[in-house]
């Protein structure tokens, strides 16, 4: 069916029966939650759940069972395998009715779905399983739409989806507020029993659930039914005289992206108190809509209502109070006021809702911050979840303006009816919208449930939640640095002179870490604006700097050995001025973040090695180890600054271009041929140059990006000022 032949404004109708003819069973179940999963305005990630009752062979005794898929504890429909599905035995899982001991022992039901496992399935069943499970249809999607949470989410939404029915010819029910669960699914069953014909349901605050004969069905009944409601808010929306949000009340700032950029170092430091966080910041036209609008205060207040959003948002996001007509500075000191103000709120929050077996209080500080006139910064443990809180919010946002557009703009005080396990807190609402009582937000953000599923992540690596950036990492040492770096959890900013190369390491970073924990920038560490600009690249990535370390070196040569004033000059820039450049610069954000940092610079065992010919870079690396200890004492106690100090690395390395190569075996009368590769003659080179070491090893840049990634992490936290030695132990670099 086409797009025109489902009557889609909207929506696109995805499914290619060309794909579809040449799929089994499972795998049209997992085509159908792709294809659902693809779009935004259908669902958010990890948001919803789909599933299909499918007739399977027992491998037990060879009869037929009807086998219940379902999309497994914490999967997302959009990039959800085949693999992530759950799998019940229907017999089983509906049998568990008797077993039920009610709404308040409805948690001690989740350890009875293993027991319900058909086949050597280790996907965890979700919260959801029963919602799909009693449910007497062949498949099920239960989703998130904006559309769809805008009309469980009014005030007047049971009154408007009969308005919807009538006019798209559906018969829709609604199902009061209660949290997913055991209880839900009896709910779902019952209305769905007591209302023969019915063709979906609304979860008051909640969301959606609608259903197939056949997959194909299923998914057209789903993107139809969430097309029509986007078509029916919108024409409430668009009614003379209708405003969203009531209206605007504060300008957007021409220069918000740079108000931003300058307010996120210090704004990741203070809401990083007591986890390091990775930042996104979003002026998309929908955000700011709302932040500049007359409501947006109240509103953020009131919180979110889909437990999808707040699981990510918190209960509600900081609304900083500011005037854009203000200066930054000011903005800076309402921000530390206001998190203050939402900390204490938080903890009552806590206090007031915590009962004795409740997990332990979670960090206190916001995941969305929202500023008028500049827009919303979101914050996550990695960049990929920072950006889909923000998200999540602008579902939220989604979902305000909607109820607001069905309320035809009134304030609306009237409570909407909840389930018979809801708390007996009142729901709030405001402009017809409705959010969820602390109470019930509080029920589902400190679930044993989730907590379990939080508990069941895998441990973080050595450095996540820190963002390295790698100056001279489009090669040789900064390469293995970049690399080892995102292999420790790091997220990577590889910045180089030569912008291909640091591309090319990207990339190489993205196969470990992901294409959202990495980015590129080109830099020339002599010039601060180009500094200033890759530092900004990076706050614009990741919200701020937890590691600079700078790989970049000149060695100066010529064919006969003599170098120009010029070229001395250039090197001592290029080796000392430069490093301090870079790290005055970078130190700037570090103060404004005020969370612990670590620089390392790469010197030489050449600093305390006098030899004939090298004399500009070995007086250039001398002081580049004594700016090390100079910068460790005035960047403490924050920042630890230390260094590595090499012997002669060639594999890899820029500074080894092939006349230079040759010049060195000619020096060292060491026999070559002249047809032979730039790396073999590179390897005659480090070969002669290990033989003068206790180890007779060569150095390679891993050797060094090893010393240099334990300088940067927490496993060197005590030490500061000091240069590791990276050369297999060179007695003339001995220090005396």
């Amino acid at each position: 069916m086409t797009t025109a032949q489902s009557g889609l404004r909207f929506l696109e109708d995805r499914w290619d029966e060309a794909v579809a003819a040449k799929l089994d069973a499972p795998e049209l179940l997992r085509y159908r939650s792709n294809l659902l999963g693809s779009d935004l305005r259908i669902t958010n990630f990890g948001g919803g759940n789909t599933s299909s009752k499918l007739e399977q062979v027992d491998p037990l005794d060879g009869g037929t069972k009807q086998i219940l898929w379902v999309k497994g504890s914490g999967g997302d429909l959009g990039s959800i395998k085949r693999a992530g599905f759950a799998t019940l035995y229907m017999e089983k899982l509906l049998a568990l009715e008797k077993a039920y001991r009610g709404v308040d022992l409805e948690d001690e039901m989740v350890e009875m779905y293993p027991l319900c496992t058909f086949g050597n399935n280790p996907v965890a069943a979700s919260i959801d399983t029963p919602l799909h499970g009693f449910l007497p249809f062949a498949h099920v999607d239960h989703l998130h739409p904006d559309w769809g949470i805008a009309l469980a989410a009014s005030a007047n939404g049971k009154i408007k989806m009969e308005e919807f029915n009538k006019e798209f010819g559906h018969k829709l029910v609604w199902l009061p507020w209660q949290r997913p669960g055991f209880e839900l699914g009896m709910m779902l069953k019952k209305i769905v029993e007591e209302t023969p014909g019915c063709d979906g349901v609304v979860l008051g605050g909640h969301g959606l659930f609608t259903w197939g004969d056949t997959q194909r069905e299923s998914y057209l009944n789903t993107i139809t039914i969430i097309d029509q409601l986007g078509q029916f808010i919108e024409r409430h929306g668009s009614v003379a005289g209708h405003v969203h949000f009531g209206g605007r009340e504060v300008k957007i700032r021409e220069d918000r992206a740079d108000v931003a950029l300058r307010v996120m170092p210090y704004l990741r430091g203070v809401v990083s108190r007591k986890q390091r966080w990775i930042g996104s910041f979003s002026d998309l036209p929908q955000v700011m809509e709302f932040v500049n609008s007359a409501e947006a205060e109240k509103l953020a207040h009131l919180g979110t209502s889909c437990p999808d959003h707040f699981i990510r948002t918190k209960i509600r996001p900081m609304f900083i109070k500011w005037n854009p007509a203000g200066e930054p500075a000011e903005l800076k000191e309402l921000i530390e006021t206001s998190l203050e103000t939402y900390r204490v709120e938080y903890a009552e929050y806590y206090k007031k809702h915590a009962v004795k077996d409740s997990p332990a209080v979670r960090d206190a500080s916001p995941t969305v911050v929202l500023v008028p006139g500049v827009g919303m910064f979101s914050f996550g443990k990695n960049k990929t979840e920072s950006r889909i809180t923000g998200e999540f919010y602008i579902n939220a946002i989604g979902v305000m303006q909607g109820a607001g557009a069905l309320g035809g703009g009134v304030v609306c005080n009237d409570i909407p009816q909840a389930g018979p396990a809801a708390s007996a807190d009142q729901f709030t609402v405001h402009a017809n919208y409705v959010a969820l009582p602390p109470s019930e937000a509080f029920r589902i953000e400190y679930w044993k449930l989730e907590e379990a599923k939080i508990r069941r992540q895998p441990p973080e690596k050595e450095l996540s939640r820190r963002v390295a950036l790698v100056v001279g990492g489009g090669s040789g040492i900064g390469r293995e640095v970049a690399l080892l770096a995102a292999q420790r959890g790091a997220h990577v900013v590889v910045a180089d002179r030569d912008v291909k190369g640091a591309e090319a390491v990207a990339e190489e970073v993205k196969a470990i870490a992901g294409k959202e924990a990495v980015s590129w920038t080109s830099i020339d560490i002599r010039d601060r604006k180009t500094i200033k600009a890759a530092l900004e690249s990076t706050v614009k990535q990741f919200g701020g700097i937890d590691i600079l370390i700078n790989t970049a070196a000149l060695f100066p040569s010529s064919p006969d050995g003599v170098i120009s004033d010029a070229q001395w000059a250039l090197t001592l820039e290029v080796n000392v001025t430069a490093n301090y450049l870079l790290t005055d610069e970078a130190a700037k954000i570090f103060a404004e973040q005020g969370l612990d940092a670590s620089v390392v610079l790469t010197s030489s065992a050449n600093a305390v090695v006098a030899k004939r010919g090298s004399e500009a870079y070995d007086v250039s690396k001398a002081a580049l180890s004594h700016l090390v200890r100079e910068l460790a004492v005035s960047l403490s106690p924050k920042v630890r600054v230390n260094g590595i100090s090499p012997a002669t690395v060639v594999k890899g390395s820029t500074m080894f271009p092939r006349d230079r190569v040759i010049a060195s075996l000619k020096k060292y009368k060491l026999p070559f041929e002249e047809t032979n590769t730039d790396d073999g003659l590179r390897n005659v080179l480090a070969q002669f140059y290990a033989t003068r070491t206790l180890t007779h090893q060569p150095i390679d840049p891993k050797d060094c990006a090893e010393a240099i990634m334990f300088l940067a992490g927490p496993l060197a936290r005590c030490t500061t000022g000091h240069l590791i030695p990276v050369d297999g132990g060179l007695t003339e670099a001995y220090l005396r």
